[in-house]
């Protein structure tokens, strides 16, 4: 009973050891990347949480100054849906818009719909260019921000020239309305506007950053008297914080591309991470040297090294590669014994005649050396055995005394 031989693991094959030496870098350093991941998106949320928000007391939050337009009867009301929004609109009510950057487009256009001949007063906060462009037509925002926060009004608004100075530096806006009142200018551009409604007595105020409303800057300079005289100009506030789980969005079609809808960081995180991984790959590539001679692990006869190249041509049906190399190794050894040199050995106008003066018109003549030697590969295995037989008897014949 023979049993077969399982094959040996040889001195290249890698080590489980091995494989974790060589990885672990790599894989310690995508651990950290992704712990570095999730502590950020923590922080960013709980930074996030409450911001806007009225009902929150965090230093970002708007609590203090809901309460203090409640304290001079102004009711307010947070609503989360883009219906709602729409639905309160009205001549006694002023419409906050805590971040318009949250809407889609066909949203903008909804709510600016609902809301351009309402009468009442809608308030934008720090909205970007294509938000701007859609709830305030005529009305565009410069990609630079104001270089300073705490701005003087400069212009005739009332609420401005009362409030005074106040933190509305932010982004800064230009418009072609004429009636506009362009206020808090910044380099020329305003971080406030005013834009009268064309029909009947409602507004919309353009404001570049949310800084007034922060419960912790409320008490800063002109912050609440301004933030007190825009958002308690009518009896009623509807405080509208937008999110992207509005149940109104499944309805309505998004122009926008999934690029589109990817916040910039995460643009710029992945750019960094190609960049991070092209340069680790850098650092980690080999220089392809010259060969350093290895000490094999076991002796291998040349027996068997030319039985395996010979099992790999006729796995391969090589029997043209074959065929010149053994043309090749024949004529290199010819070479020397008819007085040619070895760099001359694989030219026939060289090899051919000095082999021809030896064997004296023997093994047929020129052109017999010339196809033995330099001919076109066998067409068969048999043909491949046949050279290789004739080959033998001409180095024989050569190195016959």
């Amino acid at each position: 009973m023979t049993t077969e031989a399982q094959p040996a693991t040889t001195s290249v094959s890698l080590t489980v050891r091995q494989v974790w030496t060589r990885a672990r870098g790599v894989a310690l350093a995508f651990a950290v990347l992704l712990a570095g991941a999730v502590v950020l998106a923590v922080i960013r949320s709980d930074a996030q949480r409450g911001t806007l928000d009225p009902r929150s007391a965090e230093a970002q939050g708007s609590r203090a100054v809901a309460e203090l337009l409640a304290d001079r009867g102004v009711s307010t009301r947070v609503v989360t849906t883009l219906d709602e929004a729409r639905a309160a609109a009205a001549p006694d009510t002023t419409l906050l818009i805590a971040t318009p950057d949250l809407l889609t487009r066909p949203q903008q256009a909804l709510l600016h719909a609902g809301t351009a001949d309402s009468g009442g007063r809608t308030l934008l906060v720090a909205p970007g260019g294509s938000s701007v462009e859609q709830l305030a037509p005529g009305v565009t925002a410069d990609p630079a921000t104001s270089l300073g926060s705490t701005l003087t009004p400069g212009c005739d608004l009332p609420a401005a020239r009362r409030a005074g100075t106040a933190d509305t530096g932010g982004l800064r806006y230009t418009t072609t309305h004429p009636d506009a009142d362009q206020c808090y200018a910044s380099q020329r551009l305003a971080t406030l506007i005013r834009l009268p409604s064309p029909t009947g007595d409602g507004d919309t105020v353009v404001l570049g950053a949310p800084d007034i409303l922060y419960n912790d800057r409320l008490d800063e300079h002109g912050n609440a008297s301004l933030a007190l005289q825009l958002l308690g100009s009518r009896p009623h506030l509807v405080w509208y914080l937008p999110s992207l789980a509005d149940a109104s969005a499944a309805g309505q079609d998004d122009e926008r591309t999934l690029f589109e809808l990817l916040p910039p960081g995460w643009l710029w995180g992945t750019l960094q991470l190609f960049i991070a991984a092209a340069l680790a790959a850098l650092w980690r590539a080999r220089r392809l040297g010259p060969l350093v001679p290895e000490k094999l692990p076991v002796a291998i006869r040349a027996s068997e090294t030319v039985e395996g190249r010979a099992r790999l041509y006729r796995k391969a049906n090589a029997r043209d590669r074959a065929s010149t190399a053994l043309r090749s190794a024949t004529r290199t050894r010819l070479a020397p014994l008819v007085g040619v040199p070895v760099a001359r050995a694989h030219s026939p106008e060289t090899l051919l005649p000095a082999l021809s003066a030896r064997l004296h018109g023997e093994l047929g003549g020129d052109q017999a050396l010339h196809t033995l030697l330099f001919g076109p590969p066998p067409r068969d295995d048999a043909g491949l055995i046949t050279l290789a037989d004739r080959l033998d008897a001409l180095e024989r014949e050569v190195r016959r005394p």
